[in-house]
């Protein structure tokens, strides 16, 4: 079965780009309906947006969702279930592609609950108490953003029609598209794990490495960023602008931050995920959508290699994630350690990489933009963070010697795994360049002075070098880590947003919802509501029947008889 969806999706892949480059070139839009069923004059419509965005984006989402099923033929095939997840993760693209072709609301919410519900199959897929607990923070920190996207579905019935992309350009300055707006800008940030909800996102490394390698690049984390870029019109000057221009740009800081105290392999990767996330949502709330969506694609294609070759770390080194375990892996697992380095200088935005592409333009647009000191503080600094971890990483991970006490056999010989890593290893090398002459033809003239033009390129060197001496000097690092723990320990948990999540969020309202039941639903309001009325009625009823059934009433028939007699006698006299 893997084989076979394997080909599928990279044909139809194919197929897509091609259709993407015709629609590009041709600056062509086709919006499709299909009835799916009229009765009485009353019809329900199916409609779907075929653009160059929508044709490029399912393209790169396949490729990466079928490099990743044939990585899983031998990453999984010790499961006996491999079938079940096959179709668990080929329901998941289905739901994607949903998503990316719908311009309504209506039916983008099949897609958004698709994702919603099968990436809570995905996440306990392993059975254990941990995955249940991340499966159910994932789903409930996900609800949050569909009750606001049903809330925005809500609002649209004042236009008379879910096909929003009719009414975004005539309609940004009305009150009503300025709450659709803010809702939707709520759904995309818990969708995407903004600030307050980021705490899922590394949770959600409880699911199966390829499924993480397939979430945490271009399907579930980047729906919200997707449906921002179709909604960017609401964005552009506005208040919901400049609210999720600070967001984004804390969530940047906070997670580039978090990977410097992180140790678990995957973990730091997900973090990673968090901070391109949060980057592409800030250059999002500036205005530049077609930059957001070209470092997004980017960003998809290094992402998913990372985690590929994090999985065959995990692998070898016998399921353990701590990279302290790790190191001399160049040695050991020259191959997948080379695409592991590619992927991680792709990340940190070096020269003629993928990464290098998007990023360099993204700073440099900053730059030349009107923006605040905070902000740009911001994106800088967080940009030096990433070559940080990256270094950190890499420095850990690769050099040295191997410091697990076990005796494990660390080799290449995972051919499958391999293959599927090196599809994605040319992407990541030659993507950036090949989307940036697509989708920017002309190139932007970004026109300044020398000390800003080469800032980008200071603070990732000046990042890569404290990476590298923090972690040489690890003695020294610890020491003054543990000397200040409370900093540590805030900084290393996402600024406690794990713990909000789980006891703000979650444990305490549900403890109170237990409180209330019991206290008024099962107490008070029973006694002397629903329960009450029917024990009155039962008694009323018995009493009823005790009258009717006995012999008082003839009793009574006598008395009233002897009565009559007696005032009849009376009167008579």
């Amino acid at each position: 079965m893997c084989s076979i969806s394997f080909l599928s999706l990279f044909l139809v892949s194919g197929t897509f780009f091609l259709f993407g480059l015709w629609f590009l070139l041709n600056d062509l839009c086709y919006f499709l309906e299909w009835e799916v069923v009229s009765l009485n004059s009353s019809s329900i419509v199916m409609t779907f947006l075929f653009d160059w965005m929508s044709f490029l984006f399912m393209s790169f989402v396949l490729l990466i969702s079928s490099l990743v099923i044939y990585y899983s033929s031998e990453y999984m095939s010790g499961d006996v279930n491999i079938n079940r997840f096959i179709m668990l993760v080929l329901m998941f693209v289905m739901s994607m592609m949903m998503l990316i072709i719908s311009p309504n609301l209506i039916s983008i919410l099949l897609g958004w609950d698709g994702l919603g519900l099968v990436s809570y199959c995905l996440v306990i897929y392993f059975q254990n108490v941990k995955s249940y607990n991340a499966g159910m923070l994932t789903a409930l920190a996900n609800r949050i953003g569909d009750v606001a996207f049903l809330l925005a579905i809500a609002w649209m019935l004042n236009y008379g029609s879910w096909n929003y992309v009719f009414y975004l350009e005539v309609m940004k300055n009305t009150l009503e598209m300025k709450i659709i707006g803010g809702l939707i800008m709520l759904a995309a940030m818990t969708k995407s794990a903004q600030i307050p909800f980021s705490s899922w996102l590394p949770a959600a490394m409880a699911a199966p490495t390829p499924v993480s390698a397939l979430v945490h690049s271009s399907t579930l984390v980047t729906a919200g960023v997707y449906l921002l870029i179709r909604f960017n019109m609401l964005l552009v000057d506005s208040l919901w602008g400049q609210f999720l221009l600070l967001i984004s740009g804390l969530t940047m800081f906070m997670a580039g931050l978090g990977a410097n105290f992180e140790f678990d392999l995957k973990k730091i990767i997900a973090l990673s995920t968090l901070s391109q996330l949060g980057l592409m949502m800030s250059i999002l709330s500036m205005g530049f959508y077609k930059l957001a969506f070209f470092h997004l694609l980017t960003h998809a294609l290094f992402k998913a290699l990372l985690f590929m070759c994090a999985g065959a770390i995990i692998h070898n080194m016998s399921n353990s994630q701590d990279i302290r375990l790790m190191g001399g892996l160049g040695v050991y697992m020259p191959l997948t350690s080379g695409c592991f380095n590619v992927a991680n200088l792709a990340l940190c935005g070096m020269p003629f990489l993928a990464g290098f592409y998007s990023k360099d333009m993204i700073l440099e647009v900053v730059c030349l933009s009107y923006i605040n000191l905070f902000s740009f503080f911001l994106y800088f600094f967080s940009t030096g963070l990433t070559v940080c971890y990256s270094l950190r990483l890499v420095y850990y991970s690769m050099t040295g010697e191997l410091n697990c006490g076990a005796l494990n056999m660390l080799n290449d010989e995972g051919w499958i795994m391999l293959r599927g890593m090196a599809g994605l290893l040319i992407m990541s090398v030659v993507g950036g360049s090949l989307l940036s002459w697509l989708i920017f033809p002309t190139p932007y003239m970004v026109c300044l002075p020398i000390y800003l033009k080469m800032a980008t390129l200071f603070v990732c060197i000046l990042g890569g070098t404290v990476g590298y001496l923090i972690s040489n000097v690890s003695l020294f690092y610890l020491n003054k880590s543990l000397g200040n723990y409370l900093m540590s320990f805030f900084f290393g948990s996402m600024w406690f947003m794990p713990y909000i999540s789980t006891y703000g969020i979650i444990k305490y309202p549900l403890v109170v919802g237990k409180n209330v039941s019991s206290a008024f639903d099962q107490g008070w309001s029973e006694f002397l509501g629903g329960q009450n009325l029917y024990q009155e009625l039962v008694s009323y009823s018995s009493l009823n029947n005790y009258m009717q059934n006995n012999n008082l009433k003839i009793y009574l028939l006598l008395f009233v008889l002897w009565v009559s007699l007696l005032f009849g006698g009376v009167l008579l006299i």
